[in-house]
């Protein structure tokens, strides 16, 4: 008995894990989806995570509650979220340029700004638990930690979570039901299909892509700050770590589908878990597992993906197309 309860909680470390890391990538994916469904190419997923974790970091530490910090990384990425509409939708511009500009832009500016905050080489301090979202069932979770068997899997892999994790996959199906079954979801997925037809049909395609975007930067600043105000308790640079490249990687996987592009993110967590559990891991012929080799794993796993989905997925018809007005 001993054995598999080792077992289960060896497995309910992992399961808890895939979910928490899994956190970031869902919110981006379900970005992507919103902004790429209304035909707006959005490679800038990974900059407004980063510029959304830097604000929630550096409102934290000035002493922000938890709440009022979550607002300041959703302001950061509907920011950059209009710095990509006005490029992309005002004045027609290369949207993948635009995408590139925006991470470098967030990488650049958000290490130099904390570096003349803080003094700490672009890092920020310590944000205070009493502004950091704690874990909502922690009583719960200890108090069914020691149930044979099945205590460490409602513990770890269904309790011991935040907030954010709970409203990461309780966004998952609001955001299928708002694509397809309200007349704004059909509107925005037309504009990715045919602008045009929208367009004569009396309904603004700019104000639908607009919308689109702007929701991805909220999406996308909630991620940021679960990156700094619950999986970690201060900003580094680039700790976003190309997490917005994964989350695209799911979503193409996921056929621009949000559901299926919460399998993908999932998979995708579950590799970084199973990688970090397996640091230092001793195998039978091989020795020891390379750090390196584990952390590359789940970066390997995205580029397969694009290299061998991409070509295949169908991605909306009207996607990365700017559209004019006829007169």
């Amino acid at each position: 008995m001993s054995e598999l309860q080792e077992l289960a909680t060896v497995v309910a470390s992992v399961l808890g894990a895939t979910l928490r890391i899994s956190v970031p990538l869902v919110l981006c994916a379900l970005a992507g989806v919103l902004s790429e469904r209304a035909g707006v190419i959005d490679i800038g997923l990974e900059g407004k995570l980063l510029a959304a974790a830097f604000a929630a970091a550096v409102a934290g530490a000035f002493g922000w509650p938890a709440g009022a910090a979550l607002l300041a990384a959703v302001a950061a990425g509907m920011a950059l979220s209009a710095v990509h509409g006005l490029a992309c939708i005002r004045f027609r511009g290369d949207q993948i340029v635009s995408g590139v500009a925006i991470n470098i832009l967030a990488l650049g500016l958000t290490a130099v700004i904390g570096l003349h905050l803080f003094q700490r080489g672009g890092r920020t301090p310590d944000v205070p638990p009493e502004g950091r979202f704690g874990v909502l069932f922690d009583e719960a979770a200890r108090a069914v930690q020691d149930w044979p068997l099945i205590g460490p899997l409602l513990a770890e892999a269904l309790l011991r979570h935040t907030l954010l994790t709970w409203l990461a996959f309780a966004l998952v199906p609001a955001v299928w039901w708002l694509l397809y079954r309200t007349r704004f979801g059909l509107r925005l997925r037309a504009v990715g299909e045919n602008p045009a037809m929208v367009d004569a049909a009396g309904i603004s395609v700019a104000g639908l892509r607009w919308r689109a975007v702007l929701l991805a930067g909220v999406l996308c600043g909630i991620g940021g700050a679960f990156l700094t105000l619950a999986q970690n308790a201060s900003f580094t640079p680039g700790m976003s770590a190309g997490r917005g490249f994964m989350a695209l990687a799911a979503m193409v996987f996921g056929h621009w589908h949000p559901v299926r592009a919460l399998w993908a993110c999932l998979l995708f967590g579950l590799l970084d878990a199973v990688a970090i559990r397996l640091q230092g891991t001793v195998l039978p012929g091989l020795g020891a597992v390379p750090v390196e080799l584990i952390q590359a794993l789940p970066y390997l796993f995205t580029v397969v993906l694009l290299a061998g989905f991409f070509g295949r997925a169908q991605a909306p018809a009207a996607l990365g197309q700017s559209f004019t007005k006829e007169r």
